[in-house]
C-alpha cells in the first residue's frame, strides 16, 4: 500500500501532535506501507524556520526510513488572525505544489486536521494522485476556534463549516482522536465510515527511559527529595489555563513542601511569569522546553503531572496527549479536565485525581491530599500504568487503523 501523508506538523518539531504523528506514520510503515510524508518546513513552536532549511522552497530527505518532502511556509511570531491565516493557506499552497510535481501516485492520502485549511490541499491531491482520502482529525474546526473566542467573524465560520463537511463527504474514511470528535461527526453524517484511532503511548520510548537515571531536576531547582512536585509539560496556551496552577501555589505558600513546574514554551508564558511575581508564588518554577528524551527523565524525576484545560464545553471530549506518558512512567494524573478525559482515566482508570477545571481551590486540595497521602500517590500511579499499557498501547492503535486502511487500497 502507497500512502501520502499530509501534515503541517512534523518532527523535528518538538510537541504532542508531532510525536503523535510521527509515530502513526512509522506504524504504517512497519505495516508493510511505504510512507511519504507531505510536511511544512520545521518551524513550530518557535514560529521560525529552523536554521538548516532557511530560503528553500522544498526539501527532501530521510526521517528513520521515512520518505519525507518539507514545503517552504509564511512563518511568523505575530499573533492576529491573519498572520494564522497567511501560515496555514501558505502552506495549502506550497504543499499543492509540491504534492503534484514530487509525489507518485498513492493508493491512500490521509491528512492531519486542524488545520482544516489543508483539507483543500488533501482533496485536490487525493484526485491527483488517485488516492482515498482519509481525513483524521484531532480537533473539531471550527467549532474549536468559536468556543475559544479565536473566530468571530460570520463568514469566516459559515466559510469554514462549509469546508468542514465537504472534507467529511469527500472522505473514504475518517477518524478521530477522541470518542467525542467521532460522536460528534457520527451524528452529523451517519453514512459515514468514522473511526476512534486515539493517541496513546509507545511502550518501546518508555522503556528505554526507565533504564536510564531520572533527571537531576530537583537537585537544579533546589527542591527536596521528599517534596511532592506536579509538572506541567507542553505548550503554554491560553486553552491550558494555566493561571490555575499559579493561583494554587499562591493558596499552598505556608506548604513550602509542594511545588509545581511549568515546562514549555508558548504565547502565555510572559503573562505567567508576571502572574507569578505578582502573586510572589516562589514553589512554582518554569523550565524550558528540551529534547524527548530529557523530558521523560524529567517526568521519571517528579511526582504526578498536572493537565489542566480551560472550563468549556469544548473540552468535554478532549484527551490531552500528555496524559498518556506520565501514566507509563508511573505518574499520576492530576486532571483538570472534565468529560471523556476524567471518565477514561479518573473513572475507569482510578489512574488520578480530578479537580473543576480554573479551580485553584480544588487544585490546592488535590495537592495537599497528595502530599499527605503518598500510598494514594503511588496507587495510583500503578494503577494509571495498568491502565494505559492495557489500553492504549500504540501498536494495538495503529493495527486497528491499519485494518481499516486495507479496504481502501
Amino acid at each position: 500500500m502507497r500512502i501520502i501523508f499530509l501534515t503541517q506538523y512534523f518532527p523535528p518539531e518538538t510537541g504532542a501532535p508531532q510525536n503523535r504523528l510521527f509515530a502513526m506514520a512509522k506504524a504504517l510503515q512497519d505495516h508493510g506501507a511505504q510512507v511519504t510524508v507531505l510536511t511544512a518546513m520545521p518551524n513550530y513552536p518557535d514560529m521560525r524556520i529552523h536554521a538548516a532549511y532557511r530560503g528553500k522552497f522544498h526539501v527532501r530527505e530521510q526521517l528513520v526510513g521515512l520518505d519525507v518532502h518539507r514545503a517552504w511556509l509564511f512563518a511568523s511570531r505575530g499573533r492576529g488572525i491573519l498572520v494564522r491565516l497567511c501560515n496555514y493557506f501558505s502552506f495549502v499552497f506550497t504543499a499543492l505544489l509540491v504534492g503534484a510535481f514530487k509525489l507518485r501516485r498513492a493508493d491512500v492520502l490521509l491528512v492531519e486536521s486542524p488545520p482544516l485549511f489543508l483539507g483543500i490541499a488533501a482533496m485536490a491531491l487525493a484526485r491527483m494522485k488517485g488516492a482515498k482520502l482519509v481525513f483524521n482529525v484531532s480537533d473539531l474546526w471550527p467549532e474549536s476556534a468559536v468556543q475559544l473566542g479565536l473566530v468571530r467573524n460570520k463568514w469566516m465560520i459559515r466559510a469554514s463549516t462549509w469546508l468542514e463537511e465537504k472534507c467529511y463527504r469527500r472522505a473514504a474514511l475518517i477518524t478521530g482522536q477522541t470518542k467525542g470528535i467521532v460522536r460528534n461527526i457520527r451524528g452529523r453524517f451517519p453514512r459515514k465510515d468514522v473511526l476512534w484511532v486515539p493517541n496513546g503511548v509507545d511502550l518501546e520510548a518508555v522503556a528505554a527511559v526507565e533504564g536510564l537515571a531520572p533527571s537531576a531536576i530537583r537537585q537544579r531547582l533546589g527542591i527536596g527529595t521528599d517534596h511532592l512536585v506536579l509538572a506541567y509539560t507542553g505548550i503554554l496556551g491560553h486553552a491550558q489555563g494555566l493561571h490555575v496552577v499559579l493561583e494554587a501555589a499562591a493558596l499552598l505558600k505556608a506548604r513550602k513542601d509542594i511545588h509545581f513546574i511549568l515546562m514549555g514554551d508558548g504565547p502565555e508564558k510572559e503573562k505567567l511569569i508576571a502572574l507569578k511575581e505578582r502573586l510572589g508564588t516562589v514553589q512554582v518554577h518554569f523550565v524550558d522546553r528540551m529534547p524527548r528524551k530529557e523530558l521523560l527523565g524529567l517526568m521519571r524525576a517528579v511526582d504526578a503531572a498536572v493537565v489542566p484545560l480551560l472550563r468549556n464545553d469544548l473540552f468535554l471530549g478532549a484527551i490531552p496527549s500528555k496524559i498518556f506518558e506520565a501514566l507509563a512512567l508511573g505518574k499520576p494524573i492530576v486532571l483538570g479536565v472534565d468529560g471523556e478525559a476524567r471518565e477514561l482515566f479518573i473513572t475507569e482508570g482510578r489512574a488520578g485525581l480530578f479537580f473543576t477545571p480554573e479551580d485553584a481551590g480544588a487544585l490546592a486540595r488535590v495537592a495537599v491530599r497528595y502530599a499527605d497521602d503518598r500510598a494514594l500517590l503511588a496507587e495510583h500511579g500503578a494503577n494509571g500504568a495498568r491502565y494505559v499499557r492495557g489500553q492504549f498501547d500504540r501498536r494495538t492503535i495503529s493495527d486497528t487503523l491499519w485494518n481499516a486502511l486495507q479496504p481502501l487500497a
